[in-house]
């Protein structure tokens, strides 16, 4: 027996076929691209399930206000925007769509990588204002560096992979990986105090959580390479921005490309002076976007729904963080 959704309020611009999906199975789809915390919180009631992306601040509040809500299903795979501890209190279920934006967030950050090495942003900006800068932006090649990839899911795998294609030796950490299997993408496992002096380039791809918020803060960025640079396509808080700042200052980081941030927009003067700094990419969070991964994290979300209303439609696994249906 399948859950009782009958309407469902969709924002933040999700793919249209997610609506498609659900109208096609008789499901009421409301679809509001950009809608307020007012809004949201008259809108609610009404709805048996709700679909974001990253936008949409889901809180306590709102998941009270939502008085028919059954389950929030997060198009994409972070979930940080999600009270999902009062989620689970209210027995509200949670989904996502944990790997249909991995090829497009590890595409970008090898964009990024890529920009860092070759100072491609600073030598088009100056080249558009009418300056040949051509020494000044004098680069260094991936071949032979070392990357350290901080979270070896979907996207740190993908990420192996086509930087090994580079020359760039692939180190890495994450607790549910084993040896055996980073060896598959030709990655040396190590633990956290071995990766730092090594790396020549970190980059991020772990959740959100209380034991990753501010992880890599002073301590850490003072045991690192001198110059070492960094990418985050992964989530805000996971940076000290204070130390941050402090390091790209004194040079200890030669560089950054940063996609994301504590807060977005940002607003706060010490995260507006990181995106000012000339060694710093800064980015309005792409790493989803592209047209292939909205399609496919609409599709996932929009299939997932139907099998929870009408069990076994769709081959596609439901993708829980909290649980939606009865043991």
């Amino acid at each position: 027996m399948g859950l009782d959704i009958k309407s469902v309020l969709i924002v933040d611009g999700v793919g249209a076929n997610c609506a498609e999906i659900l109208n096609s199975h008789n499901i009421k789809v409301t679809t509001k691209a950009k809608i307020t915390k007012e809004e949201l919180l008259k809108e609610i009631p009404n709805h048996e399930a709700l679909v974001v992306r990253s936008a949409t601040q889901v809180t306590r509040e709102v998941l009270d206000a939502g008085s028919k809500l059954k389950v929030v299903g997060r198009a994409g795979a972070g979930v940080d925007n999600i009270d999902v501890a009062a989620a689970g209190q209210k027995g509200i279920g949670v989904i996502n769509a944990p790997g249909a934006n991995a090829m497009s967030a590890c595409e970008l950050t090898c964009g990024l990588t890529l920009a860092l090495a070759r100072h491609i942003v600073p030598a088009a900006s100056a080249l558009r204002a009418g300056r040949w800068e051509r020494t000044q932006h004098t680069g260094t090649e991936l071949n032979g560096k070392t990357l350290a990839i901080l979270g070896l899911g979907r996207v740190g795998r993908e990420v192996a992979i086509r930087m090994n294609a580079f020359g760039m030796k692939t180190i890495g950490f994450d607790p549910f990986v084993t040896a055996e299997q980073c060896a598959q993408f030709n990655t040396t496992k190590m633990e956290l105090d071995e990766i730092w002096p090594l790396a020549d380039y970190i980059t991020l791809h772990t959740p959100l959580i209380d034991s990753t918020r501010n992880f890599i803060n002073g301590s850490v960025l003072s045991r690192c390479k001198k110059g070492v640079k960094i990418i985050n396509v992964g989530r805000g808080g996971l940076i000290n921005e204070r130390d941050f700042y402090e390091a790209l200052k004194s040079g200890q980081v030669s560089g950054a490309a940063l996609d994301v941030f504590e807060q977005e927009p940002p607003t706060d003067p010490l995260t507006l002076e990181i995106i000012q700094h000339p060694a710093v990419i800064a980015s309005p969070h792409l790493g989803a976007s592209t047209k292939e991964a909205q399609i496919r994290v609409g599709l996932e979300i929009a299939e997932q729904l139907v099998n929870l209303v009408k069990p076994g439609t769709y081959t596609t696994p439901l993708a829980e963080v909290t649980r939606v249906l009865p043991k």
